[in-house]
């Protein structure tokens, strides 16, 4: 709009002022009986209308994102599915996001059944973050069972791109262990993940494969995956997993490959333990044999392997060790704004470390904010943060913008509850 001309004496733009210091007026006198309504400091809160547009602006860019997957052109679809993961792992839209769910999982479906390598893997991580923001309801569930055959079927497939097949393979246990309880389908979801690394172990003949770069990787993606799921497993189940995987693990730590040496020491520290909380009196065969080969990694200094190597692998390994000869863990303060959580178990580990994953640097913000992340890490209902704590949180721009939109919706509603005839005051 363009500005008034000024004139002589009052002008329109002064009685326009004027008139809004009337109109603020009556509404203060209205208002006055609401003052619980959250608010925030001057220093934090922008104009509450600005907020709003601010945010519906978004959810719209958000909304011709979800079109743009069934575009025709796979540049625009992945571009889409790019810019939907970092949404979904840095903002809680989980009140968005589960008006439009079917039509989102239909498109998830369509770009994984028809998609290629770079778009198959993008719509897997996708799927994982949906069904991270849907929760523990039967939304997220209801999602994860119509996306578990296309998913499943590109994980076994052999001619499907490494990547996505790695992708496929984190999304399912990622699912599995946010979004079903039954325990029948963690044991299928793991029974996919095992056909997958099992060709790591050695053959008949004692021997193992040499595989290249990418399989390994997809080997090392299927192991972690596994283990997330082997957290939530009953005790009789793992006692089988102990039975027959425990004594084909440490086979896995003479492969070249430093990165599958320590998924699989990891994972042998994991499992021992979960088999001390099954029998406190577990016994492992060849335990010298394995601890003597876990110090030799713990003290490896072959030059052949790059320095960063050396130094990551003996790092790791000395607390691979600690947790198979003392039953120790490594232990780690996580801190996000005025929390913190303690990793100091390997199953704690395996946990944080697969969100982290999943979510990048979005963890902490779903540490803050998603219920269903809070449950999971023993958290309690979100805190509920006051103008100073917002400011000292150094939230960005957009999360003020959704905390100043609910305070000016909670403001507005109660303002019309008291212009109402029946909240007149005589």
């Amino acid at each position: 709009m363009p500005k008034p001309r000024r004139r002589s004496g009052k002008s329109k733009a002064q009685h326009f002022v004027d008139s809004e210091d009337d109109v603020a007026s009556e509404a203060q006198s209205h208002y006055s009986s609401t003052s619980d309504v959250t608010s925030f400091t001057e220093d934090v809160v922008i104009d509450g209308a600005e907020e709003q547009a601010s945010v519906e602006d978004y959810e719209e860019k958000l909304s011709t994102c979800i079109d743009n997957m069934m575009d025709k052109s796979t540049k625009t679809r992945q571009s889409a599915l790019e810019s939907l993961r970092c949404a979904f792992s840095q903002k809680l839209l989980s009140d968005f996001l589960s008006e439009r769910k079917m039509t989102i999982t239909d498109s998830l479906e369509r770009c994984l059944k028809k998609g290629k390598g770079d778009e198959q893997s993008l719509a897997a991580a996708v799927v994982t973050l949906l069904v991270l923001q849907l929760g523990s309801a039967g939304e997220a569930e209801q999602c994860f069972l119509s996306l578990r055959p296309v998913l499943s079927s590109i994980l076994g497939d052999p001619t499907a791109s490494m990547s996505a097949r790695q992708s496929c393979a984190t999304s399912l246990a990622m699912c599995c262990y946010l979004a079903t309880d039954d325990i029948e389908e963690v044991a299928n979801i793991m029974a996919c993940l095992e056909g997958v690394f099992v060709s790591a172990y050695p053959c008949g003949n004692e021997t193992l494969q040499n595989y290249g770069p990418a399989r390994r990787a997809l080997h090392c993606t299927a192991l972690n995956a596994w283990a997330l799921l082997l957290t939530v497993c009953p005790p009789s189940f793992l006692r089988n997993v102990l039975e027959s995987h425990l004594p084909k693990l440490p086979t896995l730590l003479t492969i070249e490959d430093v990165n599958i040496r320590i998924v699989a020491g990891e994972l042998i520290a994991l499992l021992f333990e979960l088999a001390i909380e099954v029998d406190e009196g577990f016994e492992y065969g060849d335990l010298t044999e394995l601890c003597n080969c876990l110090r030799d990694l713990a003290t490896d200094g072959t030059k052949s392997r790059a320095k960063a190597e050396r130094r990551r692998q003996r790092s790791i390994f000395r607390d691979v060790l600690k947790g198979v000869e003392e039953g120790e863990a490594p232990s780690e303060t996580v801190r996000f704004g005025s929390e913190c959580i303690s990793v100091d178990s390997w199953v704690r580990r395996r946990t944080y470390h697969a969100f982290r994953e999943a979510l990048g640097s979005g963890v902490c913000r779903h540490l803050q904010q998603n219920e269903l992340v809070r449950d999971i890490f023993e958290l309690g209902p979100p805190l509920l943060l006051d103008g100073k704590s917002l400011k000292n949180s150094r939230l960005s721009r957009f999360e003020r913008h959704w905390y100043n939109s609910a305070a000016f919706k909670a403001r507005t509603k109660a303002r019309g509850k008291m212009r109402d005839k029946r909240a007149d005051v005589l």
